[in-house]
């Protein structure tokens, strides 16, 4: 019987999705989960769907909630991470200061001023995790999918010493995305898609042997969606000849040409939130969580359907244990250190690229130089992802405003001194959750 531990169990979002995915696996229908969360309301919530949802699906999976982190980790055979420091009230400050300062953005969980100070108060926080998975479950793998995705697991690469691997869901909906404009089976169509995350490009994609990289920005262009959500998307791929795997607010967070000007709305989609709309991401969080709050006695009472067994997500994590448990190959992009594997970034970064999981292990795979044009907006990331792990590990402010200052959007939009000004501002909101920062 297999242990896993959910820490931020309280998670709207991956709870209840990573739990049913991993009763979608027969082996594993027996398995105790360990839920913590701080929060104790969100976490007996998310417990008792997920304890309705096994007993509705007749399978034998437990579920144990506490508050108390040790207890959920103790003799945990893997470590799912989901946890969102200060909650929604510190993200809205991730988004609020920096835009008195011009610095607009639609997620703010990644890169810029937002997913800076989301790292240095995310870090902590992971440090602490892995120091009680180092006494209680050395053995166990630790799957984030806490963001800033890149930062975190190179902070606990560089700290934490415990194994990790980060997952994300973009590489899955961008290959979606092709498969639908070549108008050919997602099953049937292999690729290679590497960067870093949030920040992946599909370098090669081929059907039945035959390469069709090359077809890829006539075919995006002729879909009606792509032009309609995604035209930043569209706009990168045309001159740069890949596509990006993040969304279209995400993306345009990570470069310097888009979220400015008066050209800056045909760039957009405000009609979703993931198009470019400021502070998108922010909003459909807060919708999310009313929504499930409304939603919660309706689907305790079986008034409102859950997730059905079997209903399975694109979401790796049940994969990989899976592939680890059984033996069962999976093949999946995740987030890694780049031990040479792509060899025109820094070694030692997190890289996101193709892995092979069986029951020895995961296998990240060499993917060999990127195109330049990817490796420069990558490493344009990397140098600022970088600078704040080294600031969130040492407590280095001045680092800090060094890391925001070469934000490439942030510099497209600000001076040094009002990034000095900015960077000094959030300090002061986010202190309570910034213990590395206090004198």
């Amino acid at each position: 019987m297999l242990k896993v531990a959910m820490i931020g169990a309280g998670s709207v979002g991956f709870t209840r999705r990573l739990f049913m995915d991993i009763l979608a696996v027969p082996e594993l229908r027996d398995t105790e989960f360990r839920f913590m969360d701080i929060a104790e309301e969100p976490l007996e919530m998310s417990a008792a769907l997920c304890r309705k949802m096994a007993a509705d699906s007749g399978v034998a999976a437990t579920v144990r909630a506490t508050t108390d982190r040790r207890e959920a980790l103790d003799g945990a055979d893997y470590v799912f991470c989901m946890i969102r420091v200060g909650g929604l009230d510190a993200f809205a400050k991730d988004i609020e200061i920096p835009l008195k300062y011009g610095v607009d953005q639609c997620v703010g969980d990644t890169l810029g001023p937002g997913g800076v100070f989301y790292a240095l108060r995310t870090i902590p926080v992971l440090l602490d995790i892995a120091r009680d998975m180092r006494e209680l479950c050395p053995d166990a793998l630790l799957l984030n999918y806490s963001n800033p995705m890149a930062m975190n697991c190179w902070a606990l690469r560089r700290a934490g010493g415990v194994r990790v691997v980060g997952l994300c869901h973009g590489v899955q909906h961008g290959a979606w995305q092709i498969a639908k404009a070549l108008g050919i089976p997602l099953e049937e169509m292999q690729y290679i898609c590497a960067g870093i995350n949030h920040q992946t490009w599909f370098i090669r994609v081929c059907h039945r042997g035959q390469d069709l990289t090359s077809r890829i920005p006539e075919a995006m262009a002729a879909d009606e969606d792509i032009r309609k959500h995604d035209p930043l998307r569209l706009d990168v791929l045309q001159r740069f000849g890949y596509y990006s795997t993040e969304s279209n607010g995400h993306l345009s967070e990570y470069l310097p040409w888009y979220r400015k000007g008066p050209d800056r709305d045909r760039y957009m989609d405000y009609s979703i939130w993931p198009g470019g709309e400021t502070g998108g991401y922010l909003r459909a969080c807060r919708e999310t969580a009313d929504d499930y709050r409304k939603n919660y006695p309706k689907w305790l009472s079986g008034e409102l359907d859950q997730i059905r067994l079997g209903d399975r997500s694109v979401e790796h994590g049940s994969y990989i244990l899976e592939a680890l448990e059984t033996g069962r190959v999976y093949r999946g992009c995740f987030n890694v250190e780049n031990t040479g594997l792509i060899t025109n970034l820094p070694d030692g970064c997190t890289v996101e690229l193709p892995c092979v999981v069986d029951s020895t292990g995961i296998h990240p795979q060499f993917v060999g130089d990127l195109p330049m044009q990817c490796a420069a907006t990558c490493r344009a990331s990397i140098s600022v992802q970088q600078m704040a792990v080294e600031a969130a590990l040492t407590g280095d402010r001045q680092m800090v405003r060094l890391a925001v200052l070469h934000d490439p959007l942030t510099g497209a939009l600000c001076t040094p001194d009002q990034v000095w000004a900015m960077v000094d501002e959030m300090f002061r909101e986010l202190a309570p959750w910034l213990p590395q920062f206090r004198d």
